[in-house]
């Protein structure tokens, strides 16, 4: 199948730009880690980047991406398909291409973030890794023959978290709110928005002082420090640091009226999670699930749920568009909306 529509002119403006000198777009960064190989085939999708969220480099294995929540391989001639015989394979020596452009050809100073599994790039791009891991104990101290890349594209939808505003607070109290989605259904993309909408105080009667721990790199998208996403003006990010402890810190340290935290599950982020309530901070979370039903089941969280320390929780669609809310429930576990369609 071949995508209808798409702009192949894309690449043209993408080479006139780094000639002419001017400065890559946002949306061009990840042009600039591929090797011509790879980008010459995925032009088409690359001209409609808010569609594509993830491209998929397996050595010795057929070019694969997500694209508007699907998956599709690229054949020789840059089309999609969904017969992975047809796909198009990547070398081994264009992963090492790619890992030179990552690094900007030093991988030592990205040993640290190798660590984890990732390298977030200009633009807020993350470049998962995957190969061999050599162990120290119980410690993984490096990461090498690198053989599998998943480059997962950043988004932002700016203004997807103002139809929850009113659920969320009420005058100048922000309920502490739980997003809940299967992957891939923009639990992430909404926390950001809301971050920035009560860092802001858009549409609000102030704004708010906002911690946020990234500890994924996937909320604020922070490169060499900054962040690449907008995630409002009084927003202070903790990059790369486990949750447990960057609530902690950010505690201590920067007297967050709300602090946000992506992808909760451990009993150590659920207490840092309590003490942080206990602090009269409000928090902002996500976690996976498909339903509130399932939250209710899970042993760590069904404590939250019986003690009421969440206010709301927030139920988003899955496999329908982006941040979609399916169901509002208050702390009670009362339904307060039933998925009425808003616009953001």
């Amino acid at each position: 199948m071949e995508f209808i529509g798409i702009k192949s002119s894309f690449f043209h403006i993408y080479e006139n730009r780094c000639k002419g000198g001017i400065v890559l777009g946002r949306e061009d960064k990840v042009l600039t880690i591929l090797p011509n190989e790879i980008r010459e085939r995925l032009v088409k999708l690359l001209s409609e980047e808010a569609k594509l969220q993830e491209i998929r480099l397996r050595s010795g294995r057929p070019l694969a991406v997500i694209y508007d929540n699907r998956e599709y391989f690229i054949d020789e001639n840059g089309n999609a398909t969904t017969n992975p015989r047809q796909g198009f394979v990547v070398r081994h020596k264009w992963i090492r291409e790619t890992m030179e452009y990552v690094s900007n050809y030093s991988l030592y100073a990205y040993e640290e973030e190798m660590r984890q599994g990732y390298i977030t790039i200009e633009g807020g791009h993350r470049v998962g890794l995957a190969g061999k891991i050599v162990m120290e104990g119980e410690q993984v101290t490096q990461m090498k023959h690198i053989s599998f890349m998943n480059i997962r594209l950043s988004h932002e939808m700016i203004g997807c978290g103002r139809q929850l505003c009113r659920y969320i607070v009420e005058k100048q109290r922000v309920y502490n709110t739980l997003l809940i989605s299967p992957p891939r259904s923009g639990k992430t993309t909404m926390l950001r928005d809301l971050v920035r909408i009560f860092s802001n105080g858009e549409g609000l009667e102030q704004g708010y002082t906002v911690g946020v721990v990234d500890e994924r790199s996937e909320i604020a998208a922070c490169y060499m420090g900054v962040p690449q996403n907008d995630v409002g003006v009084r927003t202070d990010v903790l990059d790369c640091c486990p949750k447990s402890q960057g609530m902690t810190m950010l505690l201590r340290s920067m007297a967050p009226q709300i602090i946000a935290v992506d992808e909760i599950g451990g009993s150590r982020d659920l207490e840092a999670l309590k003490s942080a309530m206990n602090c009269g901070c409000s928090i902002f979370a996500t976690v996976h699930g498909e339903n509130m039903e399932e939250i209710r089941t899970k042993p760590i969280l069904r404590s939250f749920v019986e003690m009421h320390l969440f206010q709301r929780y927030v139920v988003l669609s899955a496999g329908a568009k982006l941040g979609q809310v399916q169901h509002i429930y208050d702390d009670m576990g009362n339904c307060i909306y039933w998925g009425k369609q808003e616009t953001a």
